[in-house]
C-alpha cells in the first residue's frame, strides 16, 4: 500500500496535513447515453449540492462527500457550482503539489467534511475511502482546509475539511459506494436518474 501524504495548504488560516491510497465498489450500471464531459462554463444547471452530497452518520460524528467533478458540479446552480469552484482554485496551489508529490497528475477531487455531534469526537480521515468498479479506492493525499482537520477530534458543532485526492477521477457516471469504518452509502446510485436528467437537459437546451 503506498504512503499517506500530508500537504500544507498555502492559504491564510489554512494548515496543511494529508494522506493516502486506494479503493473501489459494487459492479457498475450502464453508463449514460450522453457524452462524459462537462458543459460549458458559462452555463450551470438547477441543482443543489445536496443532490452530489453523500453522508454517512453515527450519534458521534458525519461525513459528508462530495466529488469535485466539473461533470457533475456543472449541473448545479450558479451559486452552488461557484462555492465548489472557489474551493479548488484558492487551494490550487496545494493540490498541485500533494498530486506530485503522490505521483499523480490528474487526481480526483472529493470535498469531505467531518461534522462533530458530541463533545470530544475522534475521526481518521484516512479511513474514508470509496468502493466502485470492485476496486477498492483509497485517497492519495489531502488537502486540509483547516486547522481542526490534523487534530483529528471535535467537539459538538465543529467541522474539519479537505480536498481528497483520488489516482483517476471519479467514476461519477456509475455507481459507487463511500465508506468510513463500518458505515457505508450507496447512495450515490439513487443520485444517478437525477444527474443524468439535468445533464441531458442541459445538453439539449438552446446556447
Amino acid at each position: 500500500m503506498r504512503p499517506i501524504r500530508i500537504a500544507l495548504a498555502l492559504l491564510p488560516g489554512i494548515v496543511g496535513g494529508a494522506a493516502c491510497a486506494r479503493a473501489q465498489s459494487p459492479a457498475p450500471a450502464a453508463a449514460p447515453a450522453a457524452g462524459d464531459s462537462a458543459l460549458p462554463q458559462d452555463r450551470y444547471g438547477t441543482l443543489s449540492q445536496n443532490d452530489i452530497a453523500i453522508r454517512l452518520r453515527t450519534d458521534e460524528l458525519e461525513v459528508r462527500f462530495v466529488p469535485l467533478d466539473a461533470r457533475v458540479t456543472s449541473l448545479l446552480a450558479r451559486d452552488a457550482a461557484q462555492s465548489l469552484q472557489r474551493t479548488v482554485a484558492r487551494n490550487r496551489a496545494a493540490i498541485d503539489s500533494a498530486g506530485r508529490a503522490a505521483g499523480i497528475s490528474e487526481p480526483g477531487l472529493a470535498l469531505v467534511t467531518f461534522f462533530g455531534l458530541k463533545p470530544g469526537v475522534r475521526f481518521s480521515p484516512e479511513l474514508l475511502t470509496v468502493t466502485a468498479r470492485n476496486q477498492f479506492l483509497r485517497p492519495l493525499a489531502m488537502v486540509p482546509l483547516g486547522s481542526r482537520f490534523g487534530a483529528g477530534q471535535l467537539n459538538a458543532q465543529e467541522s474539519a475539511m479537505a480536498v481528497y485526492l483520488f489516482e483517476d477521477l471519479l467514476p461519477v457516471w456509475d455507481p459507487f459506494s463511500v465508506n468510513y469504518e463500518n458505515l457505508v452509502s450507496n447512495e450515490w446510485e439513487r443520485r444517478l436518474p437525477t444527474l443524468y436528467r439535468e445533464r441531458d437537459r442541459l445538453s439539449a437546451a438552446p446556447r
